[in-house]
């Protein structure tokens, strides 16, 4: 389990003075931080055909960037180069865990744990993000270099990677394990390893407004909605037929916003997109199908845990109508147990004593054996 460490500072305190205002660096954030996953393991992940992971280095004084899988690294050499693994807590366990350290945050705001293994000299190259994020250095050291929020340049350093150009430093750092580097959006940054050396980042995203219009206007055609053309049956003669009147203007809007406006519809659509996989899931499906007698008899001695990656949430105003959203779907449930669907939702493991008050609950134990047999969650022993 990893407790972040935030010095003489509450949660609270965090959010208001850094949270999207300035970066900051967190001296032994994670304290006694040990690596969840070693390096070959990493490597090994990063062959398999489903990880998304790539690989940056120089030649001749250039950048290079190539996608995974990989099968191989001795090519490169022992400096200036990194391997970088996305959704890394949608693979491994042990390496999720850094992310509950980051609950004091909704989890719709999270968009995945990113990790790097870099060699001497290894580095991305300076760039910005477009999301929050926290970068937890494990083993090894690195320098990190963060630029000011302003109009900074960026240029297509290769064609897989977007760099920005020289910026001067409002910090400047070298990170040991469990440090820990918070950046906001818009800061350039560059971290470069000193030595061999692994990462972690967990990263918080932003959707633009234009990437949630997008998916909404799919989500009205999927859906057979917005279909309903303009009516004006009480039309007036114009004398200037090029003219576009504030009444029309206003019409055409209200066709738009009424789609807004509709919040049974937009509700629907907002769950299923905050909870739509980022990327691959890694299913774990039963051998056989649970029996509803059988769930209700393992909870008593079985923890049960949420898939890594898997996204869960619910609206504080419909949950007890018995509605929420699972994996981009909406999931309807017997009111009754919304403050069960609520835990499975806040927390990614649900010990049995946490569970008692629902392992005779019929509604409840359809749900989980539901649950369980599309492999989004599973079956772990009690702690």
């Amino acid at each position: 389990m990893y407790t972040l460490n935030l010095k003489e500072m509450t949660q609270q305190e965090f959010l208001d003075e850094y949270w999207q205002k300035k970066p900051v660096v967190i001296r032994q954030g994670f304290k006694e931080f040990v690596d969840p996953i070693a390096a070959d393991e990493l490597a090994g992940i990063a062959m398999e055909e489903e990880i998304e992971s790539r690989l940056v280095h120089k030649k001749d004084g250039q950048w290079q960037a190539s996608f995974g899988p990989f099968e191989s690294y001795e090519h490169l050499g022992n400096e200036n180069w990194s391997l970088v693994i996305q959704a890394l807590d949608n693979y491994s366990e042990e390496a999720a865990e850094i992310i509950e350290a980051f609950r004091f945050l909704p989890h719709w705001r999270l968009d995945d744990l990113m990790a790097s293994f870099a060699m001497p000299g290894g580095s991305v190259g300076p760039h910005m993000d477009n999301y929050d994020t926290f970068i937890c250095q494990g083993s090894g050291k690195r320098h990190w270099r963060v630029g000011d929020r302003g109009e900074h340049v960026e240029f297509a350093a290769h064609e897989a990677l977007l760099h920005v150009e020289p910026f001067d430093a409002i910090i400047d750092e070298v990170l040991e394990a469990g440090d820990i580097l918070y950046i906001p959006p818009g800061f350039p940054h560059e971290g470069i390893s000193l030595d061999t050396s692994m990462s972690f980042s967990v990263g918080f995203r932003a959707n633009s407004a234009v990437s949630v219009l997008s998916a909404f206007a799919d989500h009205l055609i999927d859906s057979e909605q917005g279909s309903q053309l303009l009516e004006d049956p009480n039309r007036q003669v114009v004398s200037q037929s090029g003219e576009v009147s504030n009444n029309d203007y206003a019409s055409i809007k209200s066709q738009l916003q009424s789609l807004l406006d509709d919040d049974k519809s937009f509700k629907r659509f907002t769950g299923q997109f905050l909870t739509t996989a980022k990327h691959e899931l890694d299913t774990l499906l039963p051998d056989e199908p649970f029996a509803l007698t059988e769930v209700s008899n393992l909870l008593h001695s079985h923890a049960i845990k949420r898939l890594g990656g898997l996204r869960a949430f619910y609206f504080e105003d419909t949950i007890d109508q018995g509605l929420c959203y699972i994996n981009g779907s909406e999931l309807e449930f017997s009111a009754e147990i919304a403050n069960g669907v609520k835990l499975l939702c806040n927390q990614v493991l649900l010990l049995p004593d946490e569970l008692s008050d629902w392992s005779h609950n019929a509604a409840f134990i359809e749900l989980v054996t539901e649950l369980l047999n599309q492999g989004y969650w599973y079956l772990s022993e009690a702690e």
